[in-house]
């Protein structure tokens, strides 16, 4: 007689999130964009990728330039993607926000992850707006694991939502930061080791 169980991380039903990578190289002209898709569980359901070279780097303002690149990048990954994610997720000091405020309208919470301060960053334009602290923070939704901050577009999740739930399975597994790095490997996979922007 076989064993009877049940699966108690029967996550299916959460959805799936994804986590849009987007990597300059060092002198700017080059940007590399992932958009890597996973489960509840961390398992990978999807990843699409893409390179831009940006036209004569030298004649663009550095912010303009970096927009151009983000949201070209942002767009190709979108329109080829075959998954449905519940949660999109971008580094807070790679991707501006204006992105999804302004140049990209997207149906589902974003969230801008900040990375702890004992994390490498790579440089940040001076021109990107930063959220104003009584914005962030009405936006923002504490992660369970502790030192990663969500700052959500256009609003955080509602309360007993899928999204929600999601969320916090996500942050209870130490999802939130993580699925970046594997994105960030997928890259130097398929494009070779670049000098890029840490």
């Amino acid at each position: 007689m076989p064993i009877a169980f049940r699966d108690a991380a029967d996550l299916d039903d959460l959805g799936l999130a994804s986590y849009l990578r987007i990597e300059r190289s060092a002198r700017g002209s080059t940007y590399l964009g992932a958009l890597f898709t996973i489960n509840a569980r961390g398992e990978p359901i999807e990843l699409v990728y893409n390179a831009l070279e940006t036209p004569h780097p030298l004649l663009w303002r550095p912010a303009d330039l970096r927009r151009h690149a983000e949201r070209r990048l942002t767009t190709s990954l979108l329109s080829v993607a075959e998954s449905a994610p519940r949660l999109l997720f971008c580094l807070a000091d790679e991707v501006g926000i204006e992105l999804f405020a302004q140049d990209v309208e997207i149906e589902l919470p974003i969230g801008r992850v900040d990375r702890p301060d004992d994390a490498p960053r790579r440089s940040t334009d001076a021109a990107r707006p930063a959220p104003s602290h009584r914005d962030a923070e009405s936006r923002s939704l504490p992660a369970i694991a502790g030192s990663v901050h969500v700052v959500w577009q256009p609003a955080p999740p509602a309360e007993h939502s899928p999204e929600r739930a999601l969320f916090e399975q996500l942050s209870a597994r130490g999802l939130l930061l993580e699925p970046f790095a594997r994105a960030s490997d997928a890259l130097r996979e398929i494009y070779g080791p670049r000098e890029m922007e840490t």
